[in-house]
């Protein structure tokens, strides 16, 4: 436990310094390279579709990113418990952490399970409502890749068969960091699509700049981490076509940490309170986002007609 707390022992430490790094670079390319700008896309209401960077959202989301390593430290106490427990207990195989080919297993392992979560935290309302705060800035830049959620509890059900299958808990959390690592480099809009292999088989900036799209076209897609095949293979891949609207489909519009990372429970709790049944309550908890009782005048209607 001592290890696996110890800030020096994971590769997210190491990291932060070339994150602010590259944050600087992106800074300083917005400001005084000649790269041919994404002209501003309008939105329904004639608003820009802003980009490089504002003072206030990245404070917001390297402030939400800080906190957040309160919360992930917390996760990591309680869910390293129950899987050392599931390891020593009922683990399946014994693996050797020393072979290469473990690495790369718990590697695609990790990345397949990752693609699964942030699926379901998009369909899933009551995931979705922790998730929900990563995507609500409306611009696409590397401090957006630091505004992350301060509730990471669902993961622990999409971790759970790793230790059954034989691998160590510790090595979880750094396959974990070295995927997290990867994710920040494709918050960006510097970067144009790479090379068509690369683009086959990895998510890049442009895959991810998809995924951040509040667009029709582009919503619930490309949930991928590091491997984008993961999404072509379960028909949830969308090329980009046109630069993306970031954001969410409905406007925050604040820049309160609370309001942005618990907002959308207060949401859920009063589409709750205002349900008629049993059954409409609990679709308003684990329904995908935005979904609404059928109406009963109109289903009536339907069955006329």
């Amino acid at each position: 436990m001592d290890e696996l707390l110890d800030p020096m022992k994971n590769p997210f430490t190491f990291a932060v310094p070339f994150f602010l790094l590259f944050i600087l670079i992106e800074l300083a390319a917005l400001k005084w390279l000649d790269h041919d700008a994404p002209p501003l896309a309008s939105r329904a209401g004639g608003a820009p579709n802003p980009t490089g960077y504002a003072l206030k959202d990245a404070r917001a989301s390297i402030s939400m990113g800080l906190v957040s390593v309160f919360f992930l430290t917390a996760f990591k106490v309680v869910t390293f418990l129950a899987f050392v427990v599931v390891f020593a207990n009922f683990a399946i195989f014994d693996l050797p952490v020393d072979a290469w080919w473990y690495w790369v297993l718990l590697m695609l392992g990790i990345d397949f399970s990752y693609y699964w979560h942030h699926r379901f935290s998009h369909r899933v309302r009551i995931a979705w409502a922790g998730h929900q705060a990563h995507h609500s800035s409306e611009y696409m830049n590397f401090g957006t890749a630091l505004r992350q959620k301060w509730n990471p509890w669902f993961e622990f059900f999409f971790w759970l068969p790793f230790p059954l299958l034989g691998f160590e808990p510790w090595t979880i959390y750094v396959a974990f960091s070295l995927n997290l690592v990867y994710q920040f480099f494709v918050h960006t809009e510097l970067v144009d699509k790479l090379p068509r292999p690369i683009e086959f088989v990895f998510n890049t900036p442009s895959h991810h700049r998809v995924h951040h799209g509040s667009d029709p076209e582009y919503l619930d897609t490309n949930y991928a981490g590091i491997f984008i095949i993961w999404d072509r293979l379960f028909g949830t891949f969308t090329e980009e076509r046109q630069r993306p609207t970031y954001g969410l489909t409905k406007k925050v519009d604040t820049y309160n940490l609370l309001k942005l990372q618990y907002g959308h429970y207060g949401d859920i709790a009063r589409d709750v309170k205002g349900a008629r049944s049993l059954r409409d309550k609990m679709g308003y908890i684990f329904g995908p986002p935005g979904w609404k009782p059928a109406d009963p005048a109109a289903a009536e209607k339907d069955l006329v007609g």
